[in-house]
């Protein structure tokens, strides 16, 4: 059996507060995550995402970033 990294996405609403919704899909790759992120930031930041933490196996892997407000 083949284990593959698993990336994923975690956002906060403006209060700091983890958000149940919208989910992150899991990625194979930091790459594959980082690109889904830059194509659909807009419609997150529409959803009430102020930060996104980009996670890798249950750890945060990059800096939070700060979505733009739209």
């Amino acid at each position: 059996m083949v284990v593959r990294p698993q990336w994923e996405w975690q956002f906060d609403g403006a209060d700091g507060a983890s958000l149940e919704r919208p989910v992150s899909p899991v990625f194979t790759t930091q790459f594959d995550a980082e690109q889904w992120l830059g194509e659909t930031w807009r419609a997150l930041a529409a959803q009430g995402v102020h930060q996104a933490r980009l996670v890798h196996e249950g750890v945060q892997a990059t800096p939070t970033l700060a979505l733009p407000a739209i």
